[in-house]
């Protein structure tokens, strides 16, 4: 009679964890590529797994798409909480958010595309940025830091500067990155009711590192 250890299953789902992440890792490659209707065995391929091991985990591209997508804005998500714990002012955090997202498109360009190449989804998505960013909006705006009478519309002003700001630096990479990042953030600070020279001196800051948080095992 042979006798399983509980060691077993875990290397078990060890295997497993680590084939999605593969898959997902590939996914997101390739969403950052603009490869959208590549056929799954080019995944595999991509992944370095097996077909059957496709869909042990996904019942077809869109679905895996889709989870790549998910899990790329819950990384960044989670990385600006990180950054952000510390900071009490809401006008700070919305404004530390915006400049470390606008720092992440040269740092982290598949990271980038994936949210760029699905910016109508990281507009209104309940992960990611956009949620924090409308959540600091009311926290600043019931604070009385944000002279802000409809969030939801300010979220909508927000998510275009986000999204246009990344494909510029993109399309232009000669452009500092820091500067213009940090540049749109002082202008939606005056946009959204404070002094011009607080927003100057709040987007001047020193900014922790968007190196220090760990990478999630099951993303890119």
């Amino acid at each position: 009679m042979t006798v399983q250890t509980g060691s077993e299953p875990n290397r078990l789902q060890r295997r497993k964890a680590r084939t999605r992440a593969a898959l997902v890792s590939a996914a997101q490659s390739l969403i950052a590529a603009g490869k959208l209707n590549v056929p799954i065995l080019e995944i595999t391929q991509a992944a370095d797994v097996g077909m059957g091991s496709f869909y042990n985990h996904f019942q077809s591209r869109e679905e895996l798409f889709a989870a790549a997508v998910e899990e790329a804005l819950d990384q960044h998500g989670a990385v600006l909480d990180l950054l952000c714990e510390d900071v009490d002012d809401p006008a700070q955090v919305f404004a530390q958010s915006f400049r470390l997202t606008g720092r992440l498109h040269r740092r982290n360009p598949t990271l980038s595309k994936v949210l760029l190449n699905n910016g109508l989804t990281l507009a209104g998505s309940d992960k990611g940025l956009a949620p924090r960013a409308h959540r600091d909006i009311e926290a600043a705006a019931h604070a009385g830091r944000f002279q802000v009478r409809d969030p939801e519309l300010a979220m909508t002003i927000v998510a275009g500067a986000a999204i246009c700001l990344g494909r510029l630096l993109h399309d232009h990479p000669e452009r500092d990155d820091t500067e213009a990042a940090d540049q749109v953030a002082e202008d939606l600070l005056r946009m959204f009711g404070l002094p011009a020279d607080e927003a100057h001196e709040i987007c001047r800051r020193p900014l922790p590192s968007l190196d220090a948080p760990p990478q999630d095992d099951t993303a890119a």
